[in-house]
């Protein structure tokens, strides 16, 4: 299926669910009408000079109306004058360097203004219930605006931050559209449980887990609404957020007006064409044929066919995308609001990939009651349809015979595909016809989403210090969804086809409320917070999935329901603008758990010390920051496998374990393992860390040292012997540690009127150890294999050991001959037992890196801007099971034949050998992720009114690496069928109005 099918919707079901959205796109059009009109504003004309703290007037300050692109420059005598609306408009003053002023026109038309020089210390930034200077965080928090985030065809909100934060690594899980990404901060903090951060826009807490008919939860935030992206990483930081903070916590605000903001419309569109930069390297039809020849038997060389197929060439394409954007930012009388609507269309280089995703935001921030009543209203909707092409093909084209034709008889689809000789239908063991499993099965899924908040903020008339907060907010998603596959078709023929559907429908509910004093006695400052949190997380849904036939394979209807609880509050004390304190304590109650552990404890304290205040350094012009901070906390983890972990479990049991009453067989009920003493996980982390900032912001930055233990590890253990119940089980039981070191450095080399050069460096060293993994202490536990592969039954190349990073890959040492080439079966004696065995396995290398890194630098001179980001990885380890899978060719009797990857043309292995350390290569990489070059035209226009840009990007541009795979960044480090990320080229225009 096309877009163009797609957008017109099909016979999706369910869509009176989110005609709701459609609804309030063409209110949100109208809305817009009638705000341009009022645009149309009587013009008069104002001036001044613009000097700085000496007298000496500011050459070139820029001075614009707020809101709009009306706006001039001062002169050599620092004077300006430009035309102006009416009395609401509002004048904004900047020059580099020096803090920007805006100034209220009313009734003057004379404006003389004094420029104080600016920092960045006094800058706003976004913590747990409320938020806070730059200069008076004491927790270790940093933090992108939209001006700094990444550009391009970015689908997912995550994508916006890649490779500009020190200790926030950010891996896509391959190129389909919408794909989702590992977020890890700080290298997470658990094994078996969930490592995500929790995410928190506008105040409320997301429920990230997986939406049913959506490649990633987080696909439906259009990244265009996002105005902050703020990571909080150590404890005392995010012990705000209690039992859900282990793994850190991402604070997103999204754009809002402002009071005073003239009407201002903004369009955006962008357009993207996607193609893969690299392939598996597999033989031609030649090199296939001639391998088979010289060493196949008789039973291959006759299977060859005659024609030469690339069928990673017939899998991909070039795809296209489309991302619209249209938004109205002002104020309606004294109301702040912002109004967004937005469209984007994205194909994947697999053919049939596509996502097409409908958005709306609205928000409005009236102030009431002289100011003393602050009101947020937010809402964010977004409707997508999906199209999930089969990503089993992705395997299917490496492996299959490139000496067969695409197409066969009109049996199975119509494509060749192999066939058992005996019965002349599909083989069930052989690789199946990749663009067939493309053209056969149509997948396709619709999901509405509705984000909504209402916050109150009101300072207390009989004591203005002291402020309530309310926040109520609901995240509602409804999905449907179906697959279908023909009974003719090869891959499902044995099946007799598919014929699935499922829908699904999730209910977040929050709310929080808090009480905030602040009070200011003489050089002491006060800022108590204590409140309280209710969240509820309710899921239901159906999954029928059927033959074609009619047989019913499954057919369940399930609901799911867990709920928190939480007490909190906040202490923050400052001294002579020197000596800041923070101490926070949470309280949460999560329904994961028994009764008797439901409720859990999160302290954290830290205390910060700006040397720069001191008497010593306060008249050096010299550092405009320096800043110590010293932190220490617990956070928990309770997001495990199950709402229900606790509780005795009976599940369906297969087909084959029924129990025959007379003439009828009963299906049976198995009992699942469980830990009725299950509880949460805690990370205790200490953090030292150095804010920096000289020579007037030019050169600044942080480091910070930090150390994270978490104890009473959600880990996935076997099961002694003997149990009746499970031979695995999900407890708590080990600690784990991390260590690092973060390093940021900003630095501005040039900064003039008309060339302005910033450069941006980050890098973490993360060390991960587990230091226990048993309840009972023992020196000889080989530890908990895992890391599961493709080939063999239940194989695996990676184990958790104490005194070893997780995900430690488990091999044996290869033995080479005097050539360089590994020896066919022949291993290190490792355990010294006089025989090559599974045993001789040893810990080697480990799939998360050691270092990562970011830099990111952009020029800007005159109207033209340069910029670019590169990201790199150093020390982490990639299993190429491509190459353990196809990196050889072996004599065999199928009736069938199986490609081979260019490695086998290096090996004479005649099995595979899936264990040998061979297949560990090092990924370390360095990404050009984006470039970017942009002009602005609104020079060359002439018009006051008008502001235009156009701009060219290149993603993914190059990749420098030593790995022989597809692509060294392999989340879990296990290259198995993964999709390309595509290099993306893109042209995009932006006009302001």
């Amino acid at each position: 299926m096309n877009l163009s099918k797609l957008l017109k919707g099909g016979a999706m079901p369910r869509m009176r669910q989110s005609q709701s959205i459609f609804a309030f796109g063409r209110l949100l059009l109208v809305f817009f009408g009638l705000l341009a009109a009022t645009s149309l504003m009587a013009q008069r004309t104002v001036s001044g000079t613009v000097k700085d703290a000496d007298g000496a007037p500011i050459v070139g300050a820029s001075v614009i109306v707020k809101g709009t692109s009306n706006g001039t420059v001062t002169d050599l005598d620092g004077k300006y004058s430009l035309k102006v609306a009416d009395e609401n408009a509002v004048l904004q003053i900047s020059f580099i360097g020096f803090q920007t002023q805006e100034i209220a026109v009313a009734n003057r038309s004379n404006f003389d203004v004094l420029l104080t020089e600016g920092s960045t210390l006094s800058e706003v930034v976004v913590i747990g219930y409320g938020t806070q200077k730059k200069k008076d965080v004491t927790g270790s928090v940093t933090s992108l605006t939209s001006e700094n985030f990444q550009t391009g065809n970015i689908a997912t909100l995550e994508q916006l931050a890649n490779g500009k934060l020190a200790g926030v690594q950010i891996t896509s899980n391959g190129g389909a559209p919408g794909s989702g990404s590992r977020i890890r901060i700080r290298g997470g903090a658990s094994l078996n449980a969930s490592n995500d951060p929790l995410i928190v826009i506008d105040g409320m807490p997301l429920d990230n887990s997986g939406v049913s008919g959506a490649a990633n939860p987080l696909s439906f935030i259009n990244p265009n609404d996002i105005e902050t992206f703020t990571v909080l990483k150590d404890a005392s930081a995010t012990a705000i957020y209690g039992s859900r903070a282990s793994n850190g916590v991402i604070m997103i605000t999204t754009k809002k007006g402002k009071k005073g903001d003239a009407l201002r419309l903004n369009f955006s569109t962008l357009l993207s064409s996607s193609q893969k930069t690299k392939t598996v390297d597999v033989l031609n039809a030649a090199e296939f044929t001639s391998l088979v020849q010289s060493k196949g038997n008789a039973d291959q060389k006759a299977l060859l066919g005659t024609t030469s197929t690339n069928w990673q060439d017939l899998i991909y394409r070039t795809a296209f995308s489309s991302d619209n954007n249209l938004s109205a930012t002002g104020s309606l009388g004294s109301v702040p609001f912002r109004a967004s609507v937005g469209y984007l269309g994205q194909e994947g280089i697999l053919l049939g990939d596509a996502m097409n995703r409908m958005s709306g935001s609205l928000g409005i921030s009236p102030r009431l009651l002289n100011d003393d009543l602050k009101i947020d209203l937010n809402y964010k909707g977004a409707l997508i349809k999906s199209q999930f092409a089969n990503q089993g093909a992705i395997g299917s084209a490496v492996a299959f015979d490139p000496t067969q034709p695409l197409n066969g008889k009109s049996d199975f689809g119509g494509y060749f595909e192999w066939l058992d000789p005996s019965t002349k239908k599909p083989n069930t063991l052989a690789t199946k016809n990749p663009v067939g499993l493309l053209k056969t099965r149509s997948d396709e899924g619709t999901v509405s989403r509705h984000i909504a908040n209402a916050q109150f903020d009101y300072r207390l008339p009989f004591l203005k210090d002291l402020r309530a907060n309310l926040n109520v907010a609901i995240d509602l998603s409804m999905s449907d969804g179906f697959a279908k596959v023909d009974s003719t078709v090869a891959s499902e023929f044995t099946r007799q086809g598919v014929d699935r559907k499922y829908t699904q429908d999730k209910n977040n509910k929050t709310f929080q409320f808090y009480l905030n004093y602040v009070k200011e006695l003489g050089d002491n400052r006060i800022d108590i917070m204590g409140g309280y949190e209710y969240q509820d997380f309710l899921r239901e849904g159906t999954n029928l999935d059927k033959t074609m036939r009619g047989e019913i394979k499954e057919d369940t209807r399930y609901k799911t329901q867990n709920t928190l609880v939480s007490f909190f509050g906040r202490a923050n004390y400052g001294f002579k603008n020197k000596y800041l304190l923070t101490a926070t304590l949470r309280r949460d109650g999560s329904s994961r758990f028994a009764p008797e552990n439901r409720w859990g404890l999160f302290p954290s304290v830290a205390l910060a010390w700006r040397l720069n205040e001191e008497s010593f350094l306060k008249d050096s012009k010299l550092f405009s920051d320096l800043k110590l901070r010293l932190g220490y906390g617990i956070t928990g983890q309770q997001d495990v496998l199950s709402d229900y972990p606790y509780l005795a479990r009976y599940t369906i049991s297969e087909s084959t374990a029924q129990y025959q009453l007379g003439n009828s067989f009963v299906t049976t009920l198995r009992p699942e393992g469980y830990d009725a003493n299950i509880k949460w996980e805690e990370t205790t982390t200490s953090n030292i860390g150095l804010d920096f900032s000289v020579a007037d912001s030019r050169f600044g930055g942080s480091i910070d040292i930090y150390n994270r233990e978490t104890k009473d590890l959600l880990s996935v253990i076997p099961v002694p012997a003997g149990s009746n119940l499970t031979n695995q089980i999900l407890t708590n039981v080990g600690t784990m540690t991390n260590k690092g070191v973060e390093l940021t450095l900003n630095v501005v080399p040039v900064k003039t009127n008309l060339i302005n050069w910033d450069v941006n460096f980050n890098i973490t060293f993360n060390e991960n150890k587990i230091t226990n993994l048993t309840k009972v202490a023992t020196n000889n536990t080989t530890g908990i294999l895992t890391g599961g592969i493709s080939g063999g039954v239940g194989n695996t190349i990676q184990i958790h050991t104490v005194g070893f990073p997780r995900n430690t890959f488990y091999a044996q040492r290869q033995v080479y001959d005097a050539s360089g080439k590994p020896v066919d079966g022949l291993y290190a004696d490792e355990n010294g037992d006089s025989k090559i065995s599974p045993d001789d396995r040893y810990r080697y290398k480990q799939a998360d890196p050691r270092i990562f890194l970011g830099f990111s630098s952009g020029v800007t001179v005159g109207d033209f801007n340069f910029g670019f980001v590169l990201r790199g990885s150093i020390d982490n380890y990639v299993y190429n099971n491509v190459n353990s899978n196809l990196g050889l060719f072996k004599p065999s009797s199928s009736a069938y034949l199986i490609n081979s990857t260019r490695n086998a043309l290096n090996v004479n292995f005649t099995n595979n050998q899936y264990f040998s350390d061979y297949y560990i290569e090092n990924g370390s990489f360095l990404r050009a992720d984006n470039i970017t070059m942009g002009y602005n035209l609104s020079n060359l226009l002439k018009s006051k009114r008008m502001t235009a840009r156009v701009s060219a990007i290149v993603q993914n541009a190059f990749v420098i690496t030593k790995y022989t795979g597809i692509d060294p960044e392999i989340a879990n480090g296990i290259d198995n069928n993964f999709y390309p990320r595509p290099r993306t080229v893109s042209v995009g225009l932006n006009l302001g109005f």
